[in-house]
């Protein structure tokens, strides 16, 4: 019994012994192989690796990929012109050299990070604090990133890593100075819907005196035209009243009556005194009007 106990420890340590000896390098990581606290060897390759067992010699992993780092607070900067700005940017970065890197940073990836975001910073500050606002936000902002870029790329080989890639995601004004660009630019709007308004009214009273001056035209021709018409219609009325008045006269007198009698008696709330015997009623009368006798 104590000889097979002692296979099996022995055994169980061969395999331990074996177990940390073996190890695996994943190809989205590099391997760093210390021995005794100290660099040996960097294996980027994947696959099953040998190394020594602890504690003469370790196995320590860093990612290999591209890493994003956003900018850990937005930092007022100030243009050319004196104008408060906040660039919010990014980056994109990985580790090229492992030895450095340690050396630098040690194997925390966050340490990196910290002492690359004040590098970036550093970096916006002095391409902004060289160009307007108008430059930093439209006309050279490229060149502002590329500015950024070729400053970031020495410091980047000390820490032992590649800048990939710099990106502004946001630029705009200090919450002090985009309140004051708010209301001027809420008075500029005022202003051009004042005009607008003052505009728009001048030619809408332009536009009603044209159509009053259009419908007293139209109006006046019309009633010209209704008149010219009404004369024409008059006088062929007449003409023809007095062809047919003129074959019988006792005719048209007796017309001439009736038209007087609807005239003058058109309204049954009128009141006429008159004597029955006068010239008027003569057409009621059938005849001619009695003469009077004298006194």
């Amino acid at each position: 019994m104590n000889r097979i106990g002692l296979i099996v420890s022995t055994l169980l340590l061969v395999l331990v012994v074996a177990g940390s000896t073996l190890f695996v390098v994943d190809q989205r990581k590099f391997a760093v192989v210390y021995a005794l606290g100290e660099i040996k060897e960097v294996i980027q390759e994947p696959g099953l690796k040998v190394k020594m067992p602890p504690p003469f010699q370790n196995v320590v992993f860093l990612d290999r990929r591209i890493q994003t780092l956003d900018a850990p607070e937005t930092r007022p900067i100030f243009t050319a012109e004196k104008k408060s700005l906040v660039v919010d940017w990014l980056v994109k970065w990985r580790i090229v050299d492992p030895r450095q890197f340690i050396r630098t940073n040690g194997v925390d990836m966050r340490n990196a990070e910290t002492r690359l975001a004040s590098i970036v910073q550093a970096a916006f500050n002095e391409e902004v604090t060289r160009r307007t606002v108008r430059e930093v936000i439209a006309i050279e902002r490229e060149r502002v990133m590329q500015g950024v870029r070729q400053r970031l790329a020495d410091d980047a080989k000390s820490l032992g890593i590649e800048i990939v890639d710099v990106r502004t995601k946001r630029v705009d004004f200090s919450a002090s100075i985009t309140e004051a660009v708010y209301r001027r630019m809420e008075s500029e709007r005022k202003r051009v819907a004042s005009e607008l308004r003052s505009t728009g009214a001048a030619e809408g009273e332009k536009i009603r005196a044209d159509a009053d001056k259009q419908r007293e035209i139209i109006i006046a021709e019309a009633y010209r035209d209704a008149q010219r018409i009404k004369g024409e219609g008059d006088a062929k009325a007449a003409a023809i009243y007095a062809s047919a008045f003129g074959q019988n006269a006792q005719f048209a007198q007796f017309y001439r009556s009736l038209e007087a009698y609807r005239q003058s008696f058109r309204n049954k709330n009128d009141v006429m005194v008159l004597d029955t015997d006068t010239e008027f009623f003569r057409a009621m009368r059938g005849g001619a009007a009695p003469a009077r006798s004298s006194r």
